[in-house]
């Protein structure tokens, strides 16, 4: 099915624009969270801290899902650390068997 190229343009952008949104959420929160497990200070300042570099994080993410070449990629390059950081927080809280 070929869509007309103005079609295809606007939702490669509609699906760039939820990558941006919805996988830097999840990117920035388990960040976060992962931060929040490892750093060393006390719990509540490794929260802290986990917080704040989510928030640089999130920017960073939206910024290079606006310049990956296509959606495809933009979705993955959000999906993959999004999983691996999840992975660390299970491993790192009490899934993890701590």
């Amino acid at each position: 099915m070929n869509l007309p190229s103005d079609l295809q343009a606007r939702l490669s952008v509609a699906s760039r624009i939820g990558a941006a949104v919805l996988g830097g959420y999840a990117l920035a929160s388990a960040a976060a969270s992962a931060l929040a497990l490892s750093l060393p200070p006390p719990r509540h300042e490794a929260a802290l801290w986990g917080m704040l570099l989510s928030f640089l994080l999130y920017a960073l993410a939206v910024i290079w899902v606006m310049q990956a070449r296509s959606a495809t990629r933009a979705w993955i390059g959000m999906a993959l650390p999004t999983a691996a950081l999840a992975l660390a927080c299970w491993l790192l809280g009490a899934g993890g068997g701590a």
